[in-house]
């Protein structure tokens, strides 16, 4: 995912919208709604019957938090959640015309963020359009495939599909970011890894998705796991990969979104790596320092003023340093705590549900890593693209550092491009912001595919 770190900041005040009242009562709300808050998705449950009570309820799945009971108020147009328990917060906004909208602003703390809440299961006619989705009948060969990864004892699902012209061809296999991904790295009624297949197979490559542990038909959990599990996982899949008939078998290679990119740089340096590396908004920083940067980039969405910016580097510096010196889980929620409650009890009680996700191995791992020490045995040639508007691997700085590691290496096959005006998804966004991503239609810039796509085939002339 894309998702690759979903702690809320604190920082600045709500903007209050005004109610308007309607000249006819507006149609029930009832059914699910989902959002994004700073890569963080809130699903909404709402009871809005004709007469009587209305009732919410709240699921945070990235945090593993379900049945969070809400007050439901809608006076006119306006719609108005409020949580109180376990954190103080509440959601401000008005129905679209269509009505599959909420638009307003989600405020925690002392800060406001904007949030679009999205009707769910509206099907084709009232819901998102994603024109670029790939639909059948396909002019090439696709499968629904198992293969193992011995070393850890677990099957995974993947889809295969391969040109319909005659090969051998080259290859690739797709690696998804953070949390638990399908095969199509399915994110807010957008399928990337979908249309990415599509393009790469239509142009004469081989392609090779499969779910992540515990997600779809994949066996085994992500509980506990980090990156360098699933770089595992990558190189089970290459070995299934260049096993297959009319496949080159030297010209298979990885391509990596955001942490996937992590996974991809690490099968790179080890025996039997990939032939070549296309690396998508991959993290170049160190981990730890990636998280601040990130934590910057989504506050500058929402001021320049340099005090507030200044707080939230300093807190989130304070916070990664307090994990990283307390490598007793117990210890460090103690001290994260001790840490926000002094600088106010409202921050604290805000913190406290995501203790669990500070502190688990895959958010340990993150900040511990040093791409520029696995950067730094890459031999292969590499790709490695950014957009100009990500928020959650920053481009500029990423690209460099990744730049730097790579040269570390001397490898003279290197390709570095920031596309502009693309976010952390590839798409072509106004802000990149995380609540953007559901309200565009594109689901991956053509010019970020045509650029993999013209890359790929240079390097795989026979």
């Amino acid at each position: 995912m894309v998702r690759f770190f979903r702690f809320l900041l604190p920082a600045a005040a709500l903007l209050g919208s005004a109610a308007a009242q309607a000249q006819t009562p507006p149609a029930s709300l009832t059914g699910a709604w989902t959002g994004e808050v700073a890569t963080l998705e809130l699903s909404f449950y709402l009871s809005d019957p004709e007469g009587g009570p209305r009732k919410a309820l709240l699921d945070i799945t990235d945090q593993n938090v379900a049945g969070l009971v809400v007050d439901f108020r809608a006076p006119g147009d306006s719609v108005y959640l409020r949580l109180n328990k376990p954190i103080t917060a509440r959601f401000a906004g008005r129905r679209t015309p269509d009505g599959q909208h909420l638009t307003g602003e989600w405020q925690q703390g002392l800060r406001a963020f904007p949030l679009t809440l999205t009707r769910a299961g509206g099907g084709a006619a009232t819901g998102p359009k994603r024109p670029q989705q790939p639909l059948p009948p396909f002019p090439y060969q696709s499968a629904d495939v198992t293969f193992r990864n011995e070393q850890a004892g677990i099957t995974l699902a993947g889809t295969y599909t391969v040109p319909a012209d005659m090969g051998p061809f080259p290859a690739v296999v797709l690696l998804t970011g953070s949390g638990p991904e399908d095969r199509n790295e399915t994110y807010r009624g957008h399928q990337p890894f979908a249309v990415l297949a599509d393009y790469l197979t239509r142009n004469g490559v081989a392609v090779l998705r499969f779910d992540d542990r515990g997600v779809g038909q994949s066996g085994g959990t992500l509980k506990g796991s980090t990156s360098a599990d699933y770089t595992t996982d990558a190189q089970a899949a290459l070995a299934w990969l260049r096993a297959q008939h009319g496949i080159r078998k030297n010209q298979v290679g990885l391509i990596g979104h955001s942490q996937g990119g992590t996974a991809a740089i690490g099968a790179a340096g080890q025996p039997g790596g990939p032939d070549f590396l296309v690396l998508l908004a991959a993290p170049g920083l160190p981990g730890d320092e990636l998280i601040v940067q990130q934590s910057l980039a989504l506050a500058r969405l929402q001021t320049t003023d340099p005090a507030q910016l200044a707080s939230t580097e300093k807190m989130q510096r304070a916070m990664t340093q307090i994990i990283q010196k307390n490598p007793d889980d117990m210890q460090a929620k103690g001290q994260l705590l001790l840490y926000y409650a002094a600088i106010s009890p409202q921050l604290a009680a805000q913190v406290k549900p995501q203790l669990p996700m500070l502190t688990s191995p895959d958010y340990r791992h993150l900040l511990a890593d040093r791409p520029a020490l696995t950067l730094a045995k890459v031999q292969c040639p590499v790709l490695a693209l950014g957009g100009s508007k990500d928020v959650q691997v920053p481009t500029t700085r990423n690209l460099a550092a990744t730049a730097a590691g790579l040269k570390a290496a001397n490898n003279h096959d290197v390709t570095v491009r920031e596309l502009p005006g693309l976010n952390h998804l590839f798409q072509t966004a106004k802000t990149g912001a995380p609540d953007e991503y559901a309200t565009i239609e594109e689901t991956f810039s053509p010019t970020a595919l045509q650029v993999i796509g013209e890359w790929i085939t240079k390097h795989t002339v026979r």
